[in-house]
């Protein structure tokens, strides 16, 4: 076991030893956490200091390679003549990635058009190799240096701007300019909303506990970090292991329960299942002291045991989602140390428990930029929502700002408002000394992984968990990229059935029966073959069309109980109020 000594949270005091809550009692360190708070309003809540290093390890190196600069000066010699061979006649450019169809539409081959987006794909092209293998560069500030280059090159793509836009071009000339007064208005309106703190246009038309957040449930527990939900059977038999879903408290909880036809919670209910969910505060400055472990001491536990006096001698598949789906798994873990067998399965989404290829978030997370997010927080106790929603929207900036700034502001098109963008505007802050323990401890340090993690004064080892595991990643995930998540394998002593789906970190989880384009690849790892590595494994996966719903359906039946049973009472048996209020509870109005 490492032995290495345990720094102070961010906030101990000058003597190193830890303070409740992270809040630093001394004048200097809090005119440290001062400066930087100020520094992040004119940032958007980016270190310069981390972004500057990044830089000067580039430039440096750079500028001490010479080979690397004759290399650049000949791939621009090249791409110029390719350039001049197309112009002129000669053999097509295929330039643009799989996934970017800015440049897709025909009106994009007429000149001068075709040469204005050759020109500029190929010099995001020598961007890419000026900011990769430059001899002696530190990876991540490589990764950092590229990534604001794309960044700089998406703002200056021809796609965004009306003269160098055909398509934004033909379409003025057919309403006569009508398409720019609309986008003028559209962007009007989305600063007027921005600034007033309202949700964007169109997601008035989902209404929590209406429209989406639907099903019927009871809210059956409640303490000062969640309400449990337990959702009314719509079968006359039922499983007799119940269901509890814990998603991450990063996301309001209904992203498992939206419209009726993509809920997950209705689909499980309508199978024959016993659900219930956990729907998390939304904390604010006076719960900046909540620790990580908190979330599993006084969320998950807190959970079971409910769960247990309702459906009592009843194992519980229990299922974590994203950061969720991370606690969960410790909790297990911790479970196992105290040889509490009531869990009867383990599922989880889109979850990492090892954190060495977090995926592009690793570029906002380095010990620079941990610290100038410590001091936001130490500012306002908590991590805002518009920091977070900020960082994941640069992480795909061409295929969401970009997209947008042509689509609403120059065609003068409202993109068309859904249930998952609705429930994306609708987010949740983060606790100063949970969020600064998860960057550090899981992020950074990876304490999980390595069996550094502690809960109940002991180190916690995912190898100890012996309930079945079912563990989704998804293909398009920046979030928690799927390879990342399957390393769940090289942790775990038990069985994984691991799922590979189509889509992101959210559409890929809602992934409804009956939605056209889903497919899947599934594949059971006994604990004996767990060196198979990731392409191994999807060579080995055949893949599925449909919704990998259906298989986990299955998986569930096949770790219950053969008899179905009559359904479990809503509530507490030996509470005063078994019911505290219907579905979806009080928690999740919070803003």
């Amino acid at each position: 076991m490492d032995q290495r000594p345990k720094p102070a949270p961010a906030g101990g005091n000058t003597t190193g030893e830890p303070l409740p809550g992270g809040v630093p009692t001394s004048p200097f360190r809090a005119l440290d956490h001062a400066k930087l708070a100020l520094i992040a309003r004119v940032t958007g809540g980016f270190s310069p200091a981390a972004l500057m290093l990044a830089f000067a390890d580039w430039s440096i190196h750079l500028m001490a390679a010479p080979g690397k600069r004759l290399e650049l000066a000949s791939l621009a010699a090249n791409n110029m003549r390719r350039l001049l061979q197309n112009l002129a006649g000669g053999p097509p450019l295929t330039l643009a990635l799989a996934d970017d169809d800015r440049f897709s539409a025909p009106a994009w081959q007429v000149e001068p058009f075709r040469l204005w987006h050759h020109a500029f794909l190929l010099t995001e092209q020598w961007w890419s190799a000026a900011t990769h293998e430059v001899p002696g560069t530190t990876r991540h500030h490589e990764d950092v240096v590229s990534f604001v280059a794309r960044q700089l090159l998406d703002m200056l793509a021809p796609a965004n701007f009306v003269p160098t836009n055909p398509e934004v071009l033909q379409r003025t000339a057919a309403t006569g300019g009508a398409n720019l007064a609309l986008g003028a208005c559209n962007a009007f309106d989305d600063v007027r909303r921005a600034v007033l703190g309202l949700p964007p246009a169109g997601a008035e038309r989902f209404r929590v506990g209406i429209d989406i957040a639907a099903t019927p449930g009871s809210v059956v527990f409640r303490n000062r970090l969640f309400e449990l939900i337990q959702y009314h059977p719509t079968t006359p038999q039922v499983a007799a292991e119940p269901v509890l879903l814990v998603p991450a408290w990063i996301m309001k909880y209904y992203i498992l329960d939206l419209s009726p036809h993509n809920s997950l919670v209705r689909y499980l209910v309508d199978e024959g299942h016993t659900v219930f969910c956990i729907s998390w505060r939304n904390p604010d400055a006076q719960d900046r002291d909540l620790a990580l472990d908190d979330y599993r001491r006084l969320g998950v536990m807190p959970a079971l045991d409910a769960i247990s006096r309702i459906v009592p001698d009843r194992k519980i598949h229990a299922t974590g989602y994203c950061l969720g789906g991370t606690i969960l798994a410790i909790s297990a873990a911790a479970m196992a140390n105290a040889g509490d067998e009531r869990l009867a399965s383990v599922t989880l989404f889109a979850a990492q428990t090892d954190f060495t290829e977090p995926g592009e978030l690793q570029l906002f997370i380095d010990d620079s930029q941990v610290y100038f997010l410590e001091s936001i927080m130490w500012e306002r106790g908590y991590l805002g929502a518009d920091q977070m929603a900020g960082s994941f929207q640069l992480l795909q900036s061409s295929a969401l700002i970009g997209s947008r700034i042509v689509h609403d502001y120059l065609r003068g098109e409202r993109s068309p408002m859904s249930d998952l963008m609705a429930w994306n505007a609708d987010p949740t802050r983060m606790p100063y000394r949970m969020h600064s323990e998860y960057l550090r401890r899981l992020f950074l340090d990876n304490d999980l992984a390595c069996a550094r993690y502690e809960a109940e004064g002991r180190p916690v080892s995912l190898r100890n968990i012996r309930a079945p595991l079912f563990v989704v990643g998804t293909e398009r995930d920046h979030i928690a990229p799927w390879r990342s998540v399957y390393k769940i394998h090289y942790l775990s002593d038990t069985g994984v059935t691991f799922v590979l789906a189509s889509g992101g970190h959210n559409a890929g989880i809602v992934c409804e029966p009956g939605h056209p384009h889903h497919q899947f690849r599934i594949k059971f790892t006994d604990p004996a073959d767990m060196s198979i590595g990731p392409d191994e494994w999807v060579a080995a996966a055949a893949q599925r069309d449909g919704s990998w719903w259906h298989a986990w359906n299955e998986w569930l039946d096949a770790h219950c109980a053969a008899a179905r049973v009559p359904p479990p009472r809503i509530g507490l048996p030996d509470a005063s109020q078994p019911v505290l209020a219907d579905a979806p509870g009080t928690y999740v109005f919070q803003k």
